[in-house]
């Protein structure tokens, strides 16, 4: 099979988490089938990231769209239904470009990630393809209207709105839909949800293994410190979490380690000796090996963790809500711990810092859990299924 791969970033490097599932899921599709891989960039791109790729795709196409363009198309995206963050993405230019791979290159199928991405094939219609939704955009853009500014909530409501709409239009227009998780599947609004088939994200073990490193932090949190989710949670984390553990521990620490940190976040390490924000990092699994707890309070956004899923990887106690772990389905007090309000995830470091044999049985059951639940292998196979059943 020829499967033609529509991407809104260039998958490569790892540093977030659409990224992440493209390039994993089409590693181990790419052994079996011809890989063609088309993809949006605003910036320019690493010319060795593209030769990276090309060990496992055909052919590779990175369309770049100038910013004044996106801020223009955004303009306009005003007056018609189109999501924003799909009009941030579609342009006539790229259009052109994606017509004429599908025209050249003749795919039996095409895999569209997120609907950003969906408008390029609306006038294929005949073309078999199949949408990951990964997320719920629409629950997700939902879950951060209600922390937004007063003056931010009507727009943000009238996204919410218009993903709702093209969420269920994009389910009718594909023959194969998927998600990353039950719990995202259930937040889809559209009444035929129990139909879009749930293909977990994996973890990479071998990359994401045991290592023996002194700690060198208390309590670390990674990803894309930019992205809303992520920035709610650390200022979360350190304005109403650590003043309470540190009224019995006062030297603790944190590490805040990923790629884009906003001002906000920057702003936390220089006011609090106690915080270190790291930035981009060549090895992710160097931050993680630095502390003894991970720690992700997520009070918004949607998904699987990925962050939760390296962390057990590489065995080591993690904290978390509910809402992240009804993804990860891990049996609280068990594999995990769970926080709902400021005091109690203070609790759970407070305890843990204080018990080595309690943080060792925790990363235990965590590591077991995530090796035998999530597979990258596995997932790509049950991707491949749905695939070849409609592929031209």
């Amino acid at each position: 099979m020829k499967l033609l791969v529509l991407l809104s970033r260039v998958p490569y490097p790892l540093e977030k988490g659409d990224k992440l599932r493209a390039y994993h899921l089409m590693v181990r599709l790419a052994r079996q089938h011809e890989i063609v891989l088309c993809c949006l960039s605003d910036g320019p791109t690493d010319p060795e990231h593209i030769a990276h790729l090309r060990q496992f795709c055909s052919h590779i196409e990175v369309i770049r769209i100038p910013k004044w363009r996106i801020l223009l198309k955004l303009g306009t995206a005003i007056f018609s239904r189109l999501p924003f963050q799909v009009a941030y993405f579609h342009h006539a230019s790229a259009q052109r470009v994606i017509d004429r791979i599908i025209r050249e290159h003749k795919a039996d199928h095409v895999l569209c990630q997120l609907v950003r991405t969906t408008e390029y094939v609306r006038a294929h219609p005949t073309l078999p393809k199949t949408l990951d939704y990964m997320d719920t955009l629409s629950k997700g853009m939902e879950r951060r209207t209600r922390n937004a500014p007063v003056h931010l909530r009507p727009l943000l409501q009238a996204e919410t709105r218009r993903l709702i709409r093209y969420e269920n239009l994009m389910f009718d227009l594909f023959d194969n839909t998927v998600i990353i998780s039950a719990q995202d599947r259930e937040y889809l609004y559209h009444p035929l949800r129990d139909q879009v088939s749930v293909i977990p994200n994996g973890v990479d073990t071998e990359h994401f293994s045991p290592q023996v490193q002194e700690a060198k932090y208390d309590l670390v949190f990674t990803g894309n410190m930019n992205y809303p989710p992520n920035i709610d949670s650390v200022l979360f984390l350190v304005r109403e979490v650590l003043p309470i553990v540190r009224r019995e521990r006062p030297g603790t620490t944190l590490l805040i380690s990923g790629v884009d940190p906003s001002t906000e976040v920057k702003d936390l390490a220089r006011r609090d000796p106690g915080v270190v924000v790291s930035g981009w990092v060549k090895d992710i699994r160097s931050s993680y090996a630095s502390a003894r707890i991970f720690i992700a309070p997520m009070q918004i956004g949607t998904g699987l963790q990925n962050k939760l899923l390296e962390a057990m990887a590489m065995r080591m106690p993690c904290i978390t809500s509910a809402l992240a772990n009804n993804a990860v389905r891990a049996k609280p007090g068990e594999s995990i711990l769970i926080g709902h309000t400021p005091t109690e995830y203070a609790e759970h470091i407070l305890r843990l810092l204080g018990d080595t044999s309690e943080r060792e049985r925790l990363a235990e059951a965590g590591y077991k859990l995530v090796r035998d639940r999530f597979n990258w292998d596995r997932s790509a196979e049950d991707l491949e299924k749905l695939l070849l059943r409609t592929a031209g």
